[in-house]
């Protein structure tokens, strides 16, 4: 039992360090080359955790192959545009104008039922009000609506607009340095910030702020 638990604990942090070597990409939208090497993995981390009888290096080496392989095809992706269209193709477009093209989802074996999903998802109810609608290499649906159906801008009204970026500097009372960098925020001004509002570290639930020093404070409840 306890040897099991070893080889299980052995794979999990293999498998993991694996995922975390092949970019954020893998535990986002996978491309079809990498959602096959992902399966492979899982396959073959499962083996040697069921079966003791197995050496842990049996499933360790492959994995670790595999990971080689999809970090050079990734390179390999990056510099030849051809090698990327032949692994992943090229993105397909569905609707043109509001009109569907019946013949490309022919092809993809898109059904109406599945557009109509994608385009509920993108906030599209009328295809009519689509200007391009196209299949990404991933399987995800972009969508581009027309100028009419789409809200007016700050551009289109004539009115100056100011972009605010906001990061979670406190969470459930804890400081997050990394985030509070984004916004130019260190843990001195948090500090004063909280003594301002009489309110320790350990009662703040959450505590957001911006590039320009403004700031938000939702107290844990008791």
């Amino acid at each position: 039992m306890l040897i099991s638990l070893l080889r299980t604990l052995i794979l999990y942090v293999v498998v993991t360090a694996a995922v975390r070597l092949m970019g954020k990409r893998q535990v986002g939208e996978l491309q079809s080359s990498e959602l096959v090497i992902t399966m492979l993995i899982s396959e073959l981390a499962a083996i040697p955790m069921q079966e003791t009888g197995i050496p842990l290096l049996s499933g360790i080496v492959p994995i670790l192959t595999l990971v080689v392989c999809e970090i050079l095809v990734s390179v390999l992706m990056m510099k030849c545009r051809w090698f990327r269209r032949l692994i992943c193709g090229s993105p397909v477009v569905l609707i043109r104008s509001g009109r569907l093209d019946q013949k490309q989802m022919s092809r993809l074996r898109y059904t109406v039922e599945d557009l109509s999903e994608a385009l509920r998802l993108q906030g599209v109810f009328d295809p009519q009000t689509v200007d391009v609608a196209l299949i990404e290499t991933n399987g995800q649906l972009s969508v581009l609506k027309n100028a009419s159906a789409e809200p007016p801008d700050a551009k289109t009204l004539g009115i100056a607009a100011k972009t605010e970026f906001w990061a979670v500097v406190v969470d459930d009372g804890s400081f997050c340095a990394q985030s509070a960098r984004l916004v130019g925020c260190n843990r001195e001004w948090i500090e004063g910030v909280l003594k301002k509002e009489n309110c320790p570290l350990n009662e703040v639930f959450l505590l957001t702020a911006d590039t320009e020093k403004n700031y938000r404070i939702i107290r844990r409840e008791r």
